[in-house]
């Protein structure tokens, strides 16, 4: 999909809404109002049982209907396919279809919706919906909804999976005094979906923030190149509903069931550069500071309160966050000190006493505003009688615009906050009543300070055997089995991932003439798809001497016949043993997300990986920085580094190993579900141990 360009979208002259009409309490009446209420350009209704509505003209469809750059289809489901297709042959370049009834409702409705995505496909229509409450956009007054009523002007961008969302926040924002510029109820997104709109609103100088409530996200991939450009200077900040693992399928490998396909999107958001929340008062928290405050330099706090209680508070929710307290500079300490009473606090965070004036804020707030030391701030007031919330308003605005350093209030109280609260917005800075959401608001505008300052590197591309490894997968295909496992193995040598010397018996005599090729000690296990933890029906021998090997073979296909009488027997695996005393058990894996498509997991290995769950996770492809990322991410990382007297194991094996499964998996969509456990870390490199993986046959 190109980049679409979306501005007419956004910024019609002449709107069409198709299914006018004047009839109380319908659709085509509340779209027709809302447009020729607050609309600057034109409004022309479409219906051939009128010949006017509302006092303007209506035509009997838009190919006999004046140009237009914009038409909203309100008609039943069973015509709006056509209705689509005469804006295509009218030339109509953008289409939002609001009747509901298509891809939700059914077989029927699905099919409707492909045809509705082929003529959109056809005429090349920037399509909103089906399904869909409508568009809006405060600089031209375009209400393209059936909602109650009108945004505010503003600069952020907002695009919800659920029109009721919209009716209900911008009930709450006009209440609050927040402003949009731009609207969008994606609906069931058949053509245009969230990854469009990033584009747009990324590349769009008046939005200076992007929001997004979304339940799923259409092409993973997709969304993440595109969120990762928008956010270089643009911040997303998305509420993603459905956290649970309810929807993830039933998944037969480790990484599978650790995955769940709420980490798909915890590790695809992240890597995005998108802001997750998981409450609107934290969408429109973050979004505020965001919109309005400039970015810390420096994550250090200062606190400047007239109550210790909440200061103590405030101070909590630092310690809860990645920022930190400032530590005040000696001049700061003994400016404070001048101003401020005897029994006020001097240290961060400073307490100016109950009967601070507005006068000895100001002082405090400037001091701590001045030093170098402090990044950002809070300013936190309880009411009293001898402070005025406006004044202590026009203050905090002044001072913030003087030092250029970000500024959170948190005026608590009720009615008397509402004036201070106008004067604050003016100037960009939130109130917050609970000083903690000013913190992690704070919080946020540093992660962002971070995220904008991002370079992503390109994947590394290394030599490798494709053709070996698609062979490899292919045996799946010819054995009418999706599942391989260490038969599997030459696929990792084929990408480069060190395996042990060691192949596969199907024969006793096979079993020691390979293990006599290896010179010493060998491992023995049982190869059979339909048995996963071979470990537990003695499917594995450990340091097999060579004249032992004979009967060692005969005993682990016994053992696997008497647990299993039907399992497929593919031979025994004699492979050299690996010194796990000098190395650590890693897993690496993937599994493959219907969104965000390969999802690559690190963590522990061997029998931990199920008790311990020290796991990460990343949406491959994955560059050098972000494979390094997942090995420093695990709480058990110093286990690697040499902890405890350990030797450090070669660190840069593993994070190439995750590279070069990343590079496979990538390589091969047919790959679903893939675990390499263990990899054993030593000081002097990887070792594959083990592979289990299932394959789409009809992929390959």
């Amino acid at each position: 999909m190109g980049d679409r360009v979306l501005s007419d979208l956004f910024a019609p002259s002449r709107v069409a809404v198709v299914g006018a009409t004047e009839s109380e309490g319908s659709i085509g009446r509340a779209i027709v109002t809302n447009l020729r209420d607050d609309f600057d350009g034109e409004t022309v209704p479409v219906n051939p049982n009128y010949d006017e509505v509302f006092g303007l003209d209506c035509y009997p469809d838009l190919a006999s209907a004046p140009d237009v750059d914009l038409a909203v289809v309100v008609v039943p489901p069973h015509i709006a396919v056509d209705v689509v297709r005469g804006a295509g042959e009218a030339g109509i370049e953008n289409v939002v279809v609001i009747t509901a009834g298509f891809g939700e409702t059914g077989s029927e409705g699905a099919a409707r919706e492909r045809e509705l995505q082929e003529v959109a496909e056809e005429y090349d229509i920037n399509l909103v919906g089906p399904n869909s409450l409508g568009v809006m956009s405060t600089p031209l007054g375009l209400n393209a909804t059936f909602g109650p009523e009108n945004a505010l002007s503003g600069s952020m961008s907002f695009m919800s999976q659920s029109g009721a969302f919209i009716t209900a926040v911008l009930d709450w924002a006009n209440d609050e005094g927040l402003g949009f510029k731009d609207v969008v109820s994606l609906g069931n997104k058949a053509v245009l979906d969230e990854t469009d709109f990033v584009r747009a609103w990324g590349n769009d100088p008046d939005t200076d923030v992007i929001l997004a409530y979304l339940e799923g996200v259409e092409d993973g991939g997709e969304f993440i190149s595109s969120a990762r450009e928008a956010t270089d200077d643009t911040p997303i900040v998305m509420v993603k509903s459905g956290r649970t693992d309810a929807g993830a399928q039933a998944v037969s490998s480790h990484t599978g069931t650790l995955a769940g396909s709420d980490r798909a999107y915890e590790a695809g958001l992240e890597q995005a550069g998108v802001l997750r929340v998981d409450n609107v008062q934290e969408l429109f928290d973050f979004a505020q500071i965001l919109a309005g405050q400039p970015l810390p330099e420096k994550d250090d706090v200062a606190i400047v309160t007239n109550a210790g209680g909440p200061g103590v508070m405030t101070t909590d929710a630092v310690g809860d966050s990645n920022l930190s307290l400032a530590s005040f500079s000696e001049e700061t300490l003994s400016a404070l000190s001048d101003a401020l009473p005897e029994e006020a606090n001097i240290y961060n965070p400073i307490d100016t006493i109950g009967d601070a004036n507005i006068d000895r804020f100001r002082e405090a707030v400037d001091i701590a505003l001045a030093d170098e030391n402090v990044g950002c701030a809070v300013v936190l007031s309880a009411p009293t009688a001898v402070l005025d919330y406006d004044e202590l308003a026009e203050v905090i605005g002044e001072l913030q615009t003087k030092h250029g350093k970000p500024v959170a209030a948190a005026m608590m109280g009720g009615e008397r906050t509402e004036g201070a609260k106008e004067v604050l917005r003016e100037d960009g800075i939130p109130n917050y009543f609970d000083p903690a959401r000013a913190v992690r608001s704070l919080d946020a505008l540093a992660t962002f300070r971070d995220i904008s300052g991002r370079e992503y590197e390109e994947p590394t591309e290394f030599e490798v055997d494709e053709e070996r490894a698609r062979e490899i997968l292919s045996r799946a295909k010819d054995r009418g089995d999706n599942r391989l496992g260490v038969e599997a193995m030459d696929l990792l040598s084929a990408y480069g991932i060190p395996t042990p010397e060691g192949s596969i018996a199907e024969t006793p005599e096979n079993a020691v003439s390979a293990a006599q090729d290896i010179e010493d000690e060998v491992v023995m296990k049982i190869v059979s798809p339909d048995i996963l933890h071979k470990s537990d029906i003695g499917g594995v021998k450990v340091g097999v001497e060579n004249e032992d090997v004979y009967d060692a073979y005969e005993d682990l296909v016994t053992r696997a016949r008497n647990y299993q009488p039907d399992a497929t027997i593919l031979g025994v695996q004699v492979q050299e043993m690996v010194n796990l005393d000098s190395g650590t058990e890693t897993i690496i894996g993937m599994n493959r997300d219907p969104q965000f498509g390969p999802l690559l997991l690190f963590g522990l290995g061997g029998i931990f990986v199920e008790i311990i769950e020290d796991t990460t996770f990343r949406v491959a492809p994955v560059s050098e920085r972000e494979a390094g990322e997942m090995v420093n991410d695990i709480e058990t990382a110093p286990l690697l580094r040499g902890a405890r007297g350990r030797d450090p194991a070669d660190v840069g094996s593993i994070v190439e190993s995750i590279q070069r499964l990343s590079q496979l998996v990538t390589d091969f969509p047919a790959i679903l579900e893939l675990d390499v456990n263990p990899l054993v870390a030593t000081p002097d490199g990887v070792q594959a141990i083990d592979i289990r993986l299932t394959v789409d046959t009809d992929e390959l």
